[in-house]
């Protein structure tokens, strides 16, 4: 079984995909963004290293995801993962245009042919103001000075990237603005919770709201 967990920069995709690792006792796969030599530069002048970002971005994701996810499934592992491979077209919708554009959506496309979907994705919901404050909490150097017009665009993307009818099924929308896995366990055991129920996986209660 593969699951993937998803959202905009800075929700917390990779905390939680390691909560929850541990607590299904899966295989975890982590994203290494940090290798892209690209990145800095990219969030400082992103019309100009837009196109190395996203190419070396989708072959790195192609080469992880190709080789770790179909080898933990032929083993019957569960695996856990901080993003999709699917994501990345939604992060090239936005940063490209025209010919780079168009030659990326033919390279993505015969990638995307030899990557297994997972079986469910959770996405991490936040607002932007949200993101922000935790963008900002995370201190990574060359996120200091983070476009907010940025983050907006992709939270709208998200939206609209996850309302496709093909994540119908598999898509468990968590809203994370109230929740801190970090620092009140009662809220890591609700998403925790939402999960197991969402791949009906004992034991689960149902779903309660959270107390303000």
């Amino acid at each position: 079984m593969y699951v993937a967990i998803e959202g905009v920069i800075g929700v917390g995709k990779t905390t939680l995909a390691r909560f929850v690792h541990t607590a299904f006792s899966a295989d975890l796969l982590l994203e290494v963004f940090e290798e892209n030599p690209f990145l800095s530069d990219f969030y400082s002048d992103r019309s100009r290293y837009a196109f190395q970002t996203q190419i070396f971005f989708l072959l790195s994701r192609y080469q992880q995801q190709h080789k770790v996810i179909p080898e933990a499934l032929a083993a019957g592992h569960m695996i856990i993962s901080d993003y999709t491979f699917d994501k990345d077209a939604l992060f090239a919708g936005i940063n490209l245009k025209g010919d780079e554009l168009a030659v990326y959506h033919r390279v993505h496309a015969a990638l995307a042919e030899k990557i297994p979907q997972p079986n469910l994705v959770v996405y991490l919901r936040a607002s932007t103001d949200t993101l922000m404050e935790r963008i900002a909490h995370r201190d990574r150097p060359y996120e200091r000075d983070m476009d907010r017009a940025y983050i907006d665009e992709l939270n709208r993307a998200y939206e609209s990237f996850f309302a496709n009818p093909k994540w119908e099924g598999r898509l468990l929308p968590i809203e994370t603005d109230t929740l801190n896995i970090v620092a009140r366990p009662e809220d890591l055991d609700y998403v925790i919770d939402r999960i197991r129920q969402a791949l009906h996986l004992s034991p689960y209660q149902e779903a309660l709201p959270l107390k303000p």
